[in-house]
């Protein structure tokens, strides 16, 4: 008898860890939505998921642990891959924490600026990735590429250390646009500023008053910190508010999460 109920525990206990598993599963599946993670990282992070589920990192920040502890929140327990790893700048505000991630998922394809160093953080994301055998491909102006639907142009992308990467993002007639404000990268966005950006996500230490900025008329504003200037813009959260009724900041307000259908598109806060 004894052993009769041990074996009815063993099982309930089984049935129930099956059934929390179960939860989880469905609660991370697929929502045929774009969402993209700003995350609370020292430095510039940032995690796309697809409609189909699928995920981009995009730089990394500065501590592997941190990132590595935020990707294990927001993809599912099964996900050991990334579909994508891609660099909007060379410096150390952006590369060690995506070479931590490197060492622990399988990375289908990576793109960087021109001019990566073949040393430091830099180079050990090389070397990490050709272990792996993964296609590296170098940003250009002009390159195109899509995953489920989401489609991405590169505006423009320089090397150095004042250099980077002006990224768009679209899906349906929702856009996102990454400036990580290189060298003549205000020129470069105005070429993408045919119709408005749901989401900006621009450097907090930039200059705001720009005709980039007039003429993107972003419906949102996420400041990013990598970018580094010895003369940077004071302003104060309501006075940046005169360029976007929305400007939050990963630091202060947690993580931000862009949510998109392909026609309309949402901000949601998950403080940390």
């Amino acid at each position: 008898m004894q052993l009769s109920q041990r074996i009815l525990h063993a099982t309930l206990m089984i049935v129930g860890l099956l059934g929390v598993l179960a939860a989880i599963a469905w609660q991370q599946r697929p929502d045929g939505y774009l969402h993209l993670s700003l995350l609370t990282v020292n430095g510039d992070a940032a995690l796309l998921r697809t409609p189909a589920g699928r995920f981009v990192l995009i730089d990394g920040g500065t501590e592997g642990d941190q990132l590595l502890l935020l990707l294990g929140r927001l993809m599912p327990f099964w996900q050991r891959d990334l579909q994508a790893v891609i660099l909007t700048g060379t410096d150390s505000r952006r590369v060690p924490g995506q070479v931590a991630a490197l060492s622990h998922y399988a990375i289908g394809y990576a793109l960087a600026p021109p001019g990566l160093e073949g040393t430091g953080y830099a180079g050990e994301w090389q070397r990490q990735l050709g272990a792996q055998a993964t296609p590296v491909a170098k940003l250009r102006p002009g390159q195109r590429f899509a995953l489920d639907d989401v489609v991405f142009v590169v505006i423009d992308a320089q090397e150095g250390k004042e250099g980077g990467v002006v990224l768009l993002v679209t899906y349906g007639t929702t856009r996102v646009l990454f400036h990580t404000g290189g060298r003549d990268g205000d020129q470069a966005a105005l070429r993408a500023a045919k119709d408005p950006v749901d989401l900006l996500i621009y450097p907090w230490a930039r200059e705001l008053q720009t005709s980039a900025v007039q003429q993107l008329r972003p419906r949102a504003i996420a400041f990013s910190s990598a970018y580094s200037t010895e003369d940077p813009v004071l302003l104060s959260y309501a006075e940046r508010r005169r360029f976007s009724p929305q400007v939050q900041h990963p630091r202060a307000d947690g993580r931000i999460e862009w949510m998109s259908d392909g026609r309309t598109a949402r901000i949601v806060l998950h403080p940390d």
